[in-house]
């Protein structure tokens, strides 16, 4: 699986070469950009939100109204939105039209699939506010954190095998409801978690804001 420290390594050399006089492309100068700055804006849904406008009041105070029709047809509203919910959402250059828009909120929590060795168990990984990250059921590796940059799920974790060196695994979001969550790797391998039963999360001291049960709420 591919790491982020590749990337960065890729971005370290490209910067490289500019010192010596090399002259950099035009796709080299984007992928230096897109990998070292996040275009994401975050927020959280105003009352103004309808079925193909997004009302964000920004992490920074600004409040956007944002064209949600296109994003709709194209699928790219993963879990749906409500009032208060925690958004992150990529928009066209203007702000005006939304490319993708993930609800924060409903990826809290704990998500769980057979275990893939022998299926005698479920295994998986929780979600926290604040960006931690923990295992469920798993010995081999140690989730750390999570967090979302430019529209992918960077996962962090170490492995239980002496060495401590911390991982940066990278997914595609490829469906989010409130009890479905999948993700697909940079090696195209498919996760796809369920939510953990309420009952669960709760004995584990998890409080979430379940809202309504749709996935499209507004």
């Amino acid at each position: 699986m591919k790491k982020i420290i590749f990337a960065l390594a890729a971005v370290l050399s490209l910067l490289s070469s500019c010192g010596s006089g090399e002259k950099k492309t035009p796709f080299e100068e984007v992928n230096v950009d897109y990998i070292l700055k996040d275009s994401t804006i975050y927020g959280l849904c105003g009352a103004g939100s309808a079925m193909n406008t997004l009302e964000l009041i920004t992490d920074g105070g600004d409040t956007l109204t944002i064209n949600l029709s296109s994003t709709r047809d194209k699928n790219m509203v993963f879990g749906g939105y409500s009032v208060g919910d925690e958004l992150a959402v990529i928009t066209t250059s203007d702000s005006v039209n939304a490319l993708m828009v993930i609800n924060k909120s409903v990826l809290l929590g704990n998500w769980i699939m057979p275990n893939p060795i022998d299926g005698s168990s479920d295994i998986g990984i929780s979600l926290l506010k604040g960006g931690t990250a923990e295992s469920i059921n798993q010995s081999s590796i140690v989730y750390k954190s999570w967090r979302l940059f430019n529209g992918k799920m960077q996962i962090t974790a170490t492995r239980n095998d002496g060495i401590d060196m911390e991982e940066v695994f990278v997914y595609t979001i490829k469906q989010l409801t409130n009890n479905t969550l999948i993700l697909v790797d940079e090696e195209d391998d498919v996760q796809e978690y369920n939510r953990q039963s309420f009952e669960e999360d709760e004995d584990l001291g998890i409080e979430l804001d379940w809202g309504d049960e749709e996935d499209y709420k507004i």
